[in-house]
């Protein structure tokens, strides 16, 4: 569980620093994502390459983030952690949120393995 826990932290630490080689560095070549947001999955990505292009893209809407771990529950497949989620958007949404607008967001992060890898992980809000 420990090594785990380690690999999830370096993932969210290079998520708060704009470090996307550095998100990948955990991941499993086979890896996937899924975004849940009000119960429906409204993204869902394959492979590293896919990944690394949305999570280049969403770094461009913000001007900081931060995600902090609030904690840790391991299953034999799987660690989901709660997450405490704030940033400044640095554009304007299409959804009414302005440039330098703060979100502050509780969530959870799924994260299941693959010998020695992150294998998935789903972003649930």
């Amino acid at each position: 569980m420990k090594q785990r826990e380690l690999m999830i932290c370096r993932y969210i630490k290079a998520y708060n620093h704009f470090d996307i080689d550095a998100m990948l560095a955990d991941l499993d070549t086979r890896f996937t994502f899924e975004n849940v947001s009000d119960g429906s999955i409204d993204m869902s990505l394959e492979g590293i390459p896919a990944f690394k292009e949305q999570a280049e893209k969403t770094a461009r809407c913000f001007k900081k983030r931060h995600q902090k771990v609030t904690s840790f529950m391991h299953y034999e497949t799987h660690t989901e952690v709660d997450i405490a989620y704030c940033a400044v958007l640095a554009v304007d949404l299409p959804c009414g949120l302005r440039r330098g607008d703060e979100l502050h967001v509780a969530g959870r992060s799924v994260f299941r393995f693959a010998e020695d890898k992150i294998a998935a992980i789903t972003d649930i809000s």
